[in-house]
């Protein structure tokens, strides 16, 4: 059969054209590849998540941890468990519904939040000492962390009923992981008072804490909390993240003195902020210092527990102390 002249046969066809067909080949199986690879990950998912909707609840309170701003951060555990409780109690009941509405789940909700706390703690005890699987969410992140709840799980737990945590999205360990600061030790003071007098107190009780801290912050305070952040603690490192896991997600790094001008001018005064510092600057201990120490310990305790108190006193090497001790006992001076 013979073919039309605006046709092209194998023979006709040049180098380049047979690469464009190669390279179009290897397009269409890469996104087949791909549309294969999701379909798994969909099917898994959707195959993990109906496994745990089919499990029995327990009894108890399920302290479940909801996302900070991005949706897709709701574990599959925290949906199956939100699906299964008898009663979900959260801060905002009107906030809560939009979420659970986006997920498909019709479960009863109550309000719990400071106000009417005294009044619902014996009820969802006695809700649970019956027998329910009750849940607990705040309006974003893990219930509990700078939110109404601890009295009642210790209410709780003296009366022996079980307490299980769902955990998820955290602002807290979100901006600590991503801060570029320590992470080996931190302390989450949560909200400073909001009159400079107290706040400026508080960070006085707080600036020798050897570990990162961590402060939540509202936008019309945070001009004011780091001018005090920074007079109190000096010039150390910190940073200041803004609208966590959201569309406009922001982290602005330098020292505490740099932040109080660049934090604000890069960062639109809205939205939910964390603040951190890094720990305190290490103040060397010279010989001298630690000698004067141990002649005074040893003079009143054996010399294992000079060297250890001396050593826990100063914050300095055991080695360094029980070096220097030896020396001491052996009248050679440091």
């Amino acid at each position: 059969m013979s073919t039309p002249d605006h046709m092209m046969t194998m023979d006709d066809a040049g180098p380049d054209d047979l690469n464009s067909a190669a390279m179009a080949g290897d397009d269409t199986k890469s996104l087949k590849a791909a549309e294969n690879a999701e379909s798994r990950l969909v099917s898994a998912a959707s195959a993990a998540l109906s496994a745990e909707l089919t499990k029995p609840l327990a009894p108890g309170l399920y302290l479940v941890s909801t996302p900070i701003g991005n949706l897709a951060d709701m574990s599959l555990r925290a949906l199956a468990t939100l699906a299964r409780a008898d009663m979900i109690f959260c801060e905002d009941t009107r906030h809560s519904r939009k979420l659970l509405s986006r997920f498909g789940i019709s479960t009863e909700t109550h309000a719990y939040h400071e106000h009417n706390a005294e009044k619902e703690r014996p009820r969802i005890v006695a809700r649970i000492g019956a027998g329910q699987a009750v849940a607990l969410i705040a309006d974003a992140g893990t219930p509990l962390v700078s939110d109404p709840g601890n009295k009642l799980v210790r209410a709780l737990r003296d009366e022996g009923l079980p307490v299980f945590a769902v955990p998820g999205a955290s602002a807290v360990l979100a901006a600590l992981t991503s801060s570029g600061l320590p992470t080996d030790s931190f302390c989450f003071e949560g909200f400073l008072p909001p009159k400079s007098a107290a706040r400026r107190k508080r960070l006085e009780a707080l600036k020798d804490i050897p570990a990162t801290m961590i402060f939540y912050e509202a936008p019309q305070r945070l001009a004011a909390m780091l001018e005090d952040l920074a007079e109190v603690f000096e010039d150390r490192d910190g940073v200041v993240t803004k609208e966590l896991t959201k569309l406009h997600e922001g982290h602005i790094h330098g020292t505490l003195g740099e932040l109080v001008n660049r934090a604000l001018e890069a960062l639109s005064a809205k939205g939910e902020f964390v603040v951190l510092a890094a720990p305190p600057r290490p103040v060397e201990v010279s010989d001298a210092e630690i000698v004067s120490r141990l002649k005074v310990a040893m003079e009143a305790q054996s010399f294992r527990d000079a060297v250890k108190e001396t050593t826990d006193m100063l914050g300095v090497s055991r080695k360094r102390v029980y070096d220097l001790a030896l020396c001491l006992k052996g009248g050679e001076g440091p």
